[in-house]
């Protein structure tokens, strides 16, 4: 578009000899007006050069015509490929923006449908309480039935790479779980809850044999939440606290109502007691810190991107309005040019308007075609 100002000048110039052209005419003219009763060979060469610079004035003004049509089109066409070009930017940019909106909503879908997941388990787990007296008979199947509850949790939950099973420690042992937070060091679940002192305690009929029940149940509690404080609790290695996991609602709801002092003592070595529930809300915890944590790291790409769309969002005003102001300044030469051609169109008719005196056999100089009118015309038939 700024290559096209140029030639709008150079049309401008035309027009201008085109102006002079005609003011040469008009003083030939003029000239002639006093040379009436002229011999009538004088009068015949007169008219004769006039006809001539008619004609050689219908040919510039058929030139600058065609030039200034030219000029009109080649100017078009740069402003059409100036919006194509910005409609092109536009078009990226909704274009990235839709792809982003996209990944937005199915990570989105994602995230649900992993808690439509965990709900569906919770639900299966609720309806299998009324088997777990089955279950827990056998030692071996008792172990296995709590690793696969707690496997399953944290598998529907955390991605691959966030954990890991059996993982083993700096002092050679190995958790049943270790779930890695942000600062490195695991956070370790031990599964391997002792349940034969509760089914011992829930198969007691006399008063004696509850005691005997209970006193072993703290006895094997609290040698296990000792276990657990020595193998994984490793200052600098691990996390400050560990996990036991219980895997049934109504065994951690009875330790809770009934044996308190376990659970202070628990607290106390820093072993805090799970329950399906509150694993699964730990994991979820967790997975939200991990998710704090890549966005902490990823924020200063974030802020980096952010400020080059505001750089090119500016850039991309100014030039608009750039853009603008050349069409303005375009649209106020092409008024210029009318109200010049109208003038002339004026000053043509004026001229028509005049009256010869003619002889005999010599051709009426009035009678001759309006010419000049033909300008505004072909100005707004190139346009």
């Amino acid at each position: 578009m700024f290559d096209s100002l140029p030639h709008l000048a150079g049309a401008v110039a035309i027009i201008v000899a085109g102006l002079c052209a005609l003011v040469t005419l008009a003083v030939v003219l003029l000239r002639a007006l006093p040379q009436r009763a002229a011999p009538a060979p004088v009068a015949d060469d007169q008219m004769a050069e006039i006809a001539r610079l008619q004609a050689e004035t219908t040919l510039r003004i058929e030139a600058m015509r065609d030039l200034l049509a030219g000029r009109q089109s080649e100017l078009a066409r740069s402003v059409n490929e100036r919006l194509d070009s910005v409609t092109h930017h536009l078009n990226q940019s909704m274009h990235t923006t839709r792809e982003h909106t996209v990944d937005g909503l199915q990570k989105l879908n994602e995230r649900l449908a992993i808690s439509d997941s965990a709900q569906k388990n919770l639900t299966e787990l609720t309806s299998h309480v009324s088997t777990l007296g089955a279950v827990l008979g056998n030692k071996q199947a008792r172990g296995a039935f709590g690793q696969g509850r707690m496997e399953a949790i944290v598998e529907d939950a955390l991605p691959k790479g966030a954990f890991a099973f059996q993982h083993t420690l700096g002092n050679g042992k190995r958790p049943d779980c270790a779930v890695f937070l942000p600062d490195g060091r695991p956070l370790v679940i031990d599964a391997k809850f002792p349940l034969e002192a509760i089914t011992a305690l829930r198969d007691a009929k006399g008063e004696e044999a509850r005691k005997q029940a209970a006193a072993r149940l703290r006895q094997d509690i609290s040698r296990h939440i000792n276990d657990i404080a020595e193998k994984y609790l490793l200052p600098g290695e691990t996390q400050d606290i560990a996990l036991m996991f219980v895997p049934s609602e109504s065994v951690f709801a009875e330790l809770h109502d009934g044996f308190d002092d376990l659970v202070q003592k628990a607290y106390r070595a820093r072993v805090v007691l799970v329950s399906p529930a509150l694993l699964m809300l730990a994991i979820q915890v967790v997975q939200q810190i991990q998710k704090d944590a890549r966005m902490r790291e990823a924020a200063d790409k974030v802020r980096g991107e952010v400020g080059l769309m505001g750089k090119d969002l500016r850039l991309l005003q100014e030039r608009v309005a750039k853009l603008q102001q050349h069409f303005g300044q375009a649209n106020e030469d092409m008024r210029q040019i009318l109200i010049s051609a109208e003038k002339i169109d004026k000053r043509a008719s004026r001229i028509e308007e005049l009256e010869f005196g003619t002889e005999e056999g010599a051709p009426d100089v009035a009678a001759a075609p309006a010419f000049p009118s033909r300008i505004a015309r072909n100005i707004e038939a190139a346009e």
